[in-house]
């Protein structure tokens, strides 16, 4: 492994020849020479060229001993994570056939005169599925359901929801097939009836069921104002989406439910009426990383010594994802060798190497030689002339790769049937590769957890190192503080991870981007159970979020605009109330600190053309569904909790 040594004194030569001179002026004024003639220079240089040689040595003295010693340690330098982003991909018609965006394609930013376009690869396969309307019922809140399907073949206006609408009512669009991570268009037929509601602002959610629930569906547009008029309604169908039956029909079901009006937002009064509805895909979304994909490398032939070194052509290679491979020819075909975090328990009949990712450096298995004169083989080295390749590796990754939402719209090169692409939130996860003087701070941690998972600063330690890309981890006893044994070590633990998210241009978070990747759940879990103690159970899952929502009534300054203050009061809010950036430290909200109502009308006065506040209401919320609480003074969480800003709604008058 390759570790940057610090230079601790950077002068040379003709640095301290100067220096000398220039003291010489300041001590002895009368001495006037300064040529390379005078005596008196000839041992001023003398005396230079001997400190030269002793700075070389310092050089390699104190610093490079401690990066020698996390060398012997194994402390490797960290590689960069890729940020990932979701990309909608557009049709430019409905097709009658799947369409399908292999993964390996690759988007990017836009290229500007300052900035390099910032490249993205699809992850997986996307198939963007046709469908069309298949089912049709509505069903108010206890109610039975109705069936539709008649009145759509004979255009007969229909009711969505019961007399008077009510939350709970729904509106059940059964589709031919199940839709997972696509865009659907609903293109309504309606006349307006559906009076009450703003158009900009209707109380409705649309969801998707996914054999168990129904999964929240995030609105693209509403051309409809709620129902009201005909138009399109573009939603995106999350990747759980399942065909089931409902009401003995079998389709791949969606739908609208109306929900608990907040303050300030008016409800239906009569039901919207349908005179006709059709669905067909418009698009899909799937996620892409800031990386890209190298495969069958040549690293060279083998030499057949123990210890061999070869090198990737790009650097460095990105943390996670699987383990590399590296294939050796064997006569006519290929054989694998695996990777290894280092060679303790290798033999000599063992196919090992280790990769170092941050140097882009694949090493072999070395042979020692004992006392007695015994050589021992740790992993085996190819045979001679053998040819090298690396299956596949990633590079890339970095913060650069956390760009803003709205700037992934280049394809690298034509796409069939697809018309454009856009992210529709931010990038984020991406993080820069170690530093030197991280790893300083780290080595010491790592050499007292000694890469065994006993207390829970030694769980959080390990699974940090682990997923690096994450935002904060926390070790708690599962169950009571009663778990806990003597010396901080625990039967059983809870490793609470909290993944590096970052809210849109308001600064609002959604629940969604707080679930944690099954990959990078089972990297921390595998990581973890090779170091634990035997006999420790332990479970990787997020902490529990208690969704809030603050209503609040601002009165502006004369001189202040409500929409600009309405927007930074909404702002402060997200930021505040957030489990990555927000609390008091701005360093996450505390693990069980409790949500105060005092603590808004702080964060809200501190806003400019702010006057005074006139009223403040705290409720519970739930993030899935919404569902409000009562309004509360404080907000208590459980010791292990972290709030989540559902949803704030903030009213500025002026006086």
């Amino acid at each position: 492994m390759a570790l940057p040594v610090p230079n601790l004194d950077d002068r040379r030569f003709q640095d301290l020849v100067d220096d000398a001179k220039r003291m010489v002026q300041q001590r002895c004024p009368e001495w006037t020479d300064h040529n390379v003639s005078d005596p008196g220079v000839t041992l001023i240089e003398t005396f230079a060229f001997m400190v030269d040689q002793l700075l070389y040595r310092l050089n390699r003295v104190p610093d490079r001993n401690f990066v020698k010693f996390l060398e012997l340690f194994d402390i490797r330098l960290f590689p960069p994570v890729a940020a990932r982003a979701p990309v909608t991909f557009w049709l430019s018609a409905p097709q009658p056939d799947v369409v399908r965006i292999p993964g390996g394609t690759e988007v990017a930013t836009v290229r500007t005169e300052t900035d390099e376009a910032v490249i993205f690869t699809v992850d997986n396969d996307l198939d963007v599925i046709p469908c069309s309307l298949a089912a049709l019922r509505s069903q108010p809140l206890n109610g039975a359901f109705r069936d539709h399907a008649e009145s759509l073949q004979t255009g007969v206006s229909m009711p969505c929801f019961g007399m008077p609408p009510q939350p709970g009512d729904a509106l059940y669009v059964g589709l031919s097939d199940p839709v997972p991570r696509c865009a659907v268009a609903l293109r309504f037929k309606c006349h307006i009836e559906g009076v009450g509601v703003d158009p900009l602002d209707p109380p409705l959610r649309w969801e998707a069921y996914d054999g168990n629930d129904w999964a929240h569906c995030e609105l693209e547009k509403d051309e409809t104002g709620g129902l009201n008029r005909p138009g399109d309604i573009i939603i995106h169908v999350p990747p759980t989406h399942v065909a089931s039956v409902l009401d003995q029909e079998r389709a791949g079901w969606l739908r609208a439910i109306i929900i608990p009006a907040v303050p300030g937002q008016p409800q239906y009064s009569s039901s919207p009426q349908v005179d006709g509805l059709s669905a067909f895909t418009v698009g899909g979304t799937t996620p892409v990383s800031h990386a890209k994909t190298i495969e069958a490398e040549v690293l060279g032939s083998s030499t057949g010594a123990p210890s061999q070194r070869f090198k990737v052509k790009e650097t460095p290679v990105l943390a996670g994802g699987e383990r590399a491979v590296v294939e050796v020819s064997q006569g006519e075909g290929w054989e694998d060798w695996h990777e290894v975090e280092g060679f303790a328990d290798s033999t000599f009949f063992d196919k090992h190497f280790v990769f170092d990712r941050t140097v882009g450096e694949i090493a072999f298995g070395p042979a020692v030689r004992f006392e007695d004169g015994a050589v021992r083989h740790y992993g085996s080295s190819p045979p001679k002339g053998a040819l090298l390749r690396l299956r596949a590796y990633r590079t890339g990754g970095g913060s650069r790769g956390n760009v803003a939402k709205g700037t992934i719209v280049m394809p690298r090169r034509a796409i069939r049937y697809v018309t454009r692409i856009v992210n529709r939130h931010a990038a984020s996860g991406g993080v820069d590769g170690e530093t030197l003087d991280e790893a300083k701070v780290r080595g010491p941690i790592q050499l007292r957890t000694r890469n065994r998972a006993v207390t829970a600063q030694d769980f959080e330690q390990l699974a940090r190192e682990a997923a690096p890309e994450v935002a904060r981890v926390r070790c708690v006893p599962a169950g009571t503080a009663d778990n806990a044994a003597p010396g901080g070590a625990f039967e059983g633990v809870r490793v609470l991870v909290v993944p590096e998210v970052s809210g849109d241009e308001s600064g609002r978070l959604r629940f969604e981007q707080l679930i944690l990747d099954e990959q990078l759940l089972q990297r921390i879990t595998e990581y973890l159970d090779e170091r634990r103690v035997v006999g420790t159970r332990f479970t990787v899952e997020p902490p529990h979020y208690q969704g809030i929502t603050v209503v609040a009534r601002i009165l502006a300054r004369r001189w202040a605009r409500p929409s600009v203050v309405e927007a930074a009061a909404r702002r402060a809010l997200y930021r505040y109330y957030d489990p990555v950036v927000g609390g008091p430290d701005g360093d996450g909200w505390p693990f069980g600190r409790p949500v105060h109502v005092g603590e808004v009308y702080a964060v809200i006065q501190r806003i400019e053309g702010v006057e005074y506040i006139e009223d403040v209401r705290l409720f519970a919320a739930d993030p899935l569904t919404g569902q409000r609480g009562d309004a509360t003074q404080r907000l208590e969480l459980a010791s292990h909790s972290l709030v989540f800003s559902y949803e704030h709604h903030v009213r500025v008058e002026r006086p």
